[in-house]
């Protein structure tokens, strides 16, 4: 067996290389980010290894710094594993008292745990290609947040220049409404349109909704509003609705894209009723290849979903607290949590599942934790035989 450690920077690797008996066949070298340090890397792998040789590469998890070198040991054909920085660190503080993390000393440490544990799953192309997903699935999340942002300020702009709006229709952030703030960003502008350009305007946003009746109600309500008339507060308005616009066309590209890779992988999650594309493929990305799990608690705990228990001195075991541990995947947390609320919503036995823990005085939130576990343990089934969802009978 030669363990092969790599420390991931950005601009540089630090590596190490030893062998089963503990013989240092690499001290630590350093290896440019670039095709001629991967290139240096490979060559003294080979150098210090036979044909008979099990080789394990082992790196952390380091985002995007990770990602090139990654391929580029797959594409090589060498067994590579990826390790939890939080594994590489607590095994660290174990070897030593002293404070001691330098590159080198990472890069020792990573090969070590290669030798010593036997319970690291190999990183596998299914894993590597479906980055594709979690990449798309994440920059989604990113721009969906960063509409709703946007959205706030649009709601506090309309508290300034037009209060009365928000009462008179169903949402401020439908179609119409964002057409006749782009063209009246104010109380002000809307008073002193003609009738029939503002009735022109609405029905066409609302696809006939809104008509003369509406139009009236609306300028009516503009020419006795409170609102403020600031020309600099209305154009922030109008740019910020037509940023709004521009990312919900980004976003529709992006679920487009995630719905392709979706139907490709052909998975039976969204087979599961409530569970939408949007949910699913966050869940599929996030875990990635389910066959580096060997049970559902370890999903829980790479999700952060485990309880963490407390236990000191004379406190027994059964009054011990515990709490959510909240490390690993806040993306997959939060796909689990909404996905179950729809599943609860739509899936009798998920339903009474979720009644079931209420009615033993659970919170809902607790409660609804308790669901999502259950729909862990169902969705590692169902990704193990490959086969849909069946309702309980």
């Amino acid at each position: 067996m030669v363990c092969v450690g790599i420390d991931v920077a950005k601009d540089k690797h630090d590596c190490f290389i030893i062998s089963s008996e503990g013989e240092i066949l690499a001290d630590v070298f350093t290896i440019p980010n670039n095709a001629e340090g991967f290139d240096t890397l490979l060559q003294a792998i080979r150098r210090s290894t036979r044909p008979e040789d099990k080789i394990k590469v082992g790196l952390e998890a380091t985002g995007h710094y990770s990602y090139n070198i990654l391929g580029f040991l797959l594409d090589k054909g060498l067994p590579t594993y990826v390790i939890n920085p939080l594994h590489t660190n607590l095994y660290r503080k174990s070897l030593s008292l002293r404070k001691t993390k330098t590159d080198r000393v990472d890069a020792r440490t990573i090969a070590a745990m290669l030798m010593s544990d036997v319970d690291l799953k190999s990183y596998t192309d299914t894993v590597y290609h479906n980055e594709e997903l979690k990449s798309l699935t994440r920059y989604r999340f990113d721009k969906v947040r960063e509409r709703a942002k946007l959205k706030q300020s649009v709601s506090r702009l309309v508290t300034i220049l037009f209060p009365e709006l928000e009462k008179l229709v169903s949402s401020l952030h439908s179609a119409s409404v964002y057409a006749l703030l782009s063209e009246f960003p104010g109380a002000k502008q809307i008073s002193s349109t003609h009738m029939t350009h503002l009735k022109a305007v609405l029905k066409n946003a609302s696809q006939g909704r809104y008509g003369q009746e509406m139009a009236e109600t609306i300028r009516n309500a503009a020419r006795s509003s409170v609102g403020s008339v600031m020309p600099a507060k209305s154009l922030e308005l109008q740019h910020t609705i037509r940023l709004i616009r521009e990312l919900d066309a980004e976003i529709e590209d992006i679920e487009t894209a995630i719905q392709a890779i979706v139907d490709e992988m052909q998975s039976p999650i969204t087979t599961i009723p409530g569970m939408g594309v949007r949910m699913g493929a966050v869940i599929l990305a996030e875990i990635g290849d389910f066959s580096r799990f060997d049970s559902p608690d370890k999903i829980l705990a790479y999700a952060g979903m485990s309880p963490s228990t407390y236990q000191s001195g004379q406190l027994s075991p059964s009054g011990a607290y515990s709490h959510m541990e909240k490390r690993g995947s806040r993306y997959l947390r939060y796909a689990l949590y909404n996905a179950t609320k729809h599943v609860c919503h739509w899936d009798p036995t998920f339903a009474a599942y979720l009644a079931k823990k209420r009615a033993e005085g659970k919170h809902y939130n607790v409660a609804l934790s308790h669901a999502a576990k259950k729909l862990v343990r169902l969705i590692f089934a169902m990704e193990k035989s490959q086969r849909p969802y069946c309702a309980a009978a």
